[in-house]
């Protein structure tokens, strides 16, 4: 969430607001077939105070998707909740994953910022060592005494 409060009465594709009757005949079903696919698990509608079910415009999706592959792909039922399962879990994956992502991303730049900093940390009146293969002469330089002028 993004800290908001969501508006109550504003809907979206998971708000539960359609009665069995009506979810029926948006997914083209008897609502027989959606009691037996909530009793297989397949579309789970959310359950008012006094048990009846509520379907959201996802779950009449869903119906919709279950029938096809019902019908026009000759899937059975354990195969199409299956289907249905790993489609939940590869979202659920993919959502973890932009998580990590993001995750990653974040600390990346705060290593990067931490780099930075370090960066600009550095004493700019040090000469910076380089090792030297072949040395041709050796000086030695000793400062002046005090009173002495070069």
């Amino acid at each position: 969430m993004d800290g908001r409060r969501r508006n109550p009465y504003e809907l979206t594709d998971e708000t539960p607001v359609y009665v069995i009757s009506v979810a029926a005949q948006l997914s083209g079903l008897h609502p027989q077939t959606l009691r037996q696919y909530d009793r297989l698990g397949l579309v789970s509608p959310d359950r008012t105070a006094g048990r009846g079910r509520r379907y959201s415009a996802r779950d009449i999706e869903l119906l919709r998707q279950v029938q096809q592959l019902s019908q026009d792909e000759g899937i059975n039922l354990a195969g199409i909740k299956r289907i249905i399962e790993l489609e939940n879990q590869v979202a659920a994956l993919q959502s973890r994953v932009a998580e990590l992502s993001a995750a990653v991303e974040g600390a990346a730049a705060a290593i990067r910022q931490r780099e930075a900093q370090v960066h600009a940390s550095y004493r700019r009146d040090l000469v910076p060592y380089q090792d030297v293969q072949q040395a041709s002469a050796l000086v030695v330089w000793r400062p002046p005494k005090r009173g002495e002028h070069a």
